[in-house]
């Protein structure tokens, strides 16, 4: 190892350290990382900070100040009003049909959103025990639903990590945003089967006693007042955003604007004020992404993350199954983001050497680095952080309850997420 690639492995794991030690603001990590490159003379100011000219980061950053647009209209009270409705009826059929209302809602606001499943979680824990459908049974299965959009148009932040990935390892091939989305959409069916087969397993216990919660819920659904042309405005926004998103290909970089035009027509129709436009546009996602895209640069340019691809491809040999490559890491990603609570984190460490060892073996990288990028949002069967720590507790779940539904579920899920990744970019 030269004494660039110490620097550089030095730096990466420091903010890795920095990342998963919860101890510094999120986003934080990777900034210092990038001055550090600069202190270093590993790379230029313009090298460390390329991450916040990246087209890619620059999309993102405008599509989540949509996504705060989309979050105040009534469609979210829509998912609100249905979920009370079949909680009422109860049965098998309404459980698996707000199974299927749950992962549309996850359509329209995208993977991972925090917004989301903490309102389907909160709004879970308001419904009184009814044993016609217990809420036990329905806080593991809804909450992980949050995180699967069953109509997958909209994903933007997933689809832009792994371009970036791919972009820093230096694959030149492109990403089809198409073949992307239905690589979550059989991750997607994945998850809805199991969901359907696991409802016997899941525990009947009251989660909630107050009587008043129905008041809660509808007060909160109350709480959606935009104006009808101001609605129609901001779901237009949304749909042009996704579609423009889509056409990348064939609209070049106008496609990387689109979002963010689409941001500040919701900004001039005050939909949004100017502090939460600043606010969703400075994320600490966005931060996180567009630093780390110096660290990785840093790492890739020092040749370490080839050596190691090399290393990795040479330990596999050449005649190692490709499904088995890709879900030999997407394990790894997923569960180093389940103990670590860090999804970006664990992501940034594998999805250069996966991208690495496939280009070394001559397979297709996209294949790759679509299952690790994706891994690192399916984890989940280790209720340490976020929403599976939120799910525990709040459903009031002992750890075997919990781990009964959690764990056929991550294994359902990334089997199902390597088999897509592996069909569509073979």
């Amino acid at each position: 190892m030269t004494l660039h690639m110490i620097l550089a492995l030095g730096i990466l794991l420091l903010m890795i350290i920095m990342i998963m030690s919860d101890k510094f603001a999120f986003g934080a990590p990777p900034i210092f990382a990038c001055l550090l490159l600069v202190v270093t003379g590993l790379s230029s100011v313009q090298e460390a900070f390329a991450g916040f000219v990246n087209p890619t980061v620059i999309m993102i950053a405008g599509f989540m100040v949509v996504m705060a647009g989309i979050m105040k209209t009534g469609l979210i009270s829509k998912v609100q009003s249905s979920m009370l409705a079949l909680v009422n009826k109860g049965g098998y059929k309404s459980y698996a049909f707000l199974v299927v209302v749950v992962m549309l809602g996850a359509s329209l606001v995208g993977t991972g959103s925090t917004g989301y499943y903490v309102l389907i979680l909160s709004l879970i824990s308001t419904i009184p025990y009814n044993k016609k459908m217990p809420t036990s049974k329905l806080m593991m299965p809804l909450g992980f639903a949050t995180n699967h959009p069953l109509v997958p148009f909209n994903v933007a932040l997933l689809y832009g990590v792994t371009y970036s990935v791919l972009q820093t390892a230096g694959y030149t091939g492109g990403l089809s945003m198409t073949k992307f989305a239905i690589v979550n959409f059989i991750l997607s069916l994945g998850f809805l089967v199991w969901s359907l087969v696991a409802y016997r397993l899941l525990p009947d216990h009251p989660i909630k006693e107050e009587d008043s919660a129905y008041d809660e819920v509808a007060a909160s659904i109350e709480a959606f007042t935009m104006p009808a042309w101001k609605e129609c405005c901001t779901i237009a926004a949304f749909i042009i955003s996704v579609v423009g998103m889509m056409l990348m290909d064939k609209l070049g970089n106008a496609a990387f604007v689109i979002p963010g035009i689409a941001g500040a027509f919701l900004l001039i129709i005050n939909v949004l004020d100017f502090k939460e436009v600043r606010d969703n546009m400075n994320a600490p996602v966005i931060l996180m992404t567009a630093g780390v895209i110096g660290v990785a640069d840093a790492v890739a340019n020092s040749g370490f993350t080839a050596m190691i691809g090399k290393v990795v491809a040479d330990a596999l040999g050449t005649n190692i199954n490709p499904f088995l490559l890709i879900l030999i890491f997407a394990l790894l990603t997923s569960t180093c983001a389940t103990f670590t609570g860090s999804n970006m984190g664990a992501v940034f460490i594998f999805a250069p050497i996966a991208i690495a060892t496939s280009m070394s073996l001559g397979l297709n990288p996209a294949a790759a680095a679509t299952a690790v990028v994706v891994s690192g949002w399916n984890g989940g069967y280790m209720p340490i952080d976020g929403m599976p720590a939120m799910i525990l507790g709040m459903g009031k779940y002992k750890l075997p309850q919990f781990w009964l539904f959690s764990v056929p579920m991550y294994l359902v899920r990334i089997i199902a997420l390597c088999v897509g990744a592996s069909l569509m970019f073979h």
